[in-house]
């Protein structure tokens, strides 16, 4: 299988995240064609990344190696329908996007190896968490090359196809449902007399011996929390829990095939 030229539809955060990921690893490849329609954001991509080759429409990149579709839900059929006679059956097609299976692919394209992935944002530090799901088309040994493609970005593993939603909502997303208040902690921290730099420390120190003691303790998540006596924002956690579940679990069902 060649690996050797990628094409991206779509310029946005995904594409950024998995060429920065590509980058840091110094992996070389023949070409990188990238088509993004917003003249700015494909600016800002060009800039970061000097190595790539702006399209001037889907097709180009479309008719390369290994195809990533990094376009949302919304318009990937249309996406698909806009590429299917640039592709061929040699053509591996990763669709980055959740919602498409890939039988609907399949009924769009000519290509024959059509992948899914749910790429997680830490695959920009090379620490990702990234399920995939291959079609009957490939062969173990054409999974094992992609695959070893696709480890650059961190831990990638073949999962059922089924599950790519829930690890969307429950890997993908996770960071956003906290990294708000992790900043917020950081404000907090220099209002009490922690400078900038000092704030970060501790609060990126606690949190990381935070998720080590809740999941390597070997104590019950009740004894994990019952270890702290003061709970400031106690009162609102009932709010907090359902304001999770009543967002997570509605995206949820939107994004389901």
């Amino acid at each position: 299988m060649k690996t050797q030229h990628l094409g991206f539809i779509g310029g946005g955060r995904v594409t950024r995240i998995l060429l920065q990921a590509f980058q840091n690893k110094k992996i070389e490849f023949d070409s990188i064609t990238v088509y993004e329609p917003n003249g700015e954001t494909a600016a800002g991509l060009k800039k970061r990344f000097p190595e790539i080759t702006s399209s001037a429409t889907p097709q180009d990149s479309a008719g390369q190696d290994i195809v990533f579709l990094a376009v949302h839900p919304p318009v990937m059929m249309e996406t698909l329908g806009n590429i299917k006679n640039a592709v061929s059956e040699d053509n591996v097609i990763i669709s980055l996007a959740p919602k498409i299976p890939i039988a609907k692919m399949e009924e769009m394209l000519p290509a024959r190896r059509i992948v899914r992935m749910i790429p997680n944002a830490t695959s920009f530090i090379n620490k990702g968490y990234n399920p995939v799901t291959f079609n009957n088309a490939f062969s173990q040994e054409e999974k094992k090359v992609l695959m070893k493609m696709l480890k650059k970005a961190g831990k990638t593993m073949e999962v059922e196809e089924k599950m790519l939603e829930g690890y969307a909502i429950v890997s993908a997303m996770l960071p956003t449902y906290f990294w708000f208040q992790w900043k917020k902690m950081e404000e907090i921290a220099v209002k009490t007399g922690f400078s900038e730099a000092e704030a970060k420390k501790v609060i990126g120190d606690t949190l990381k011996r935070s998720l080590k003691l809740y999941y390597k303790s070997e104590l019950s998540p009740v004894e994990v929390i019952d270890l702290i006596p003061v709970k400031p924002i106690g009162e609102h956690e009932a709010e907090i829990e359902q304001i999770l579940e009543t967002k997570l679990l509605g995206l949820y069902e939107k994004i389901k095939p």
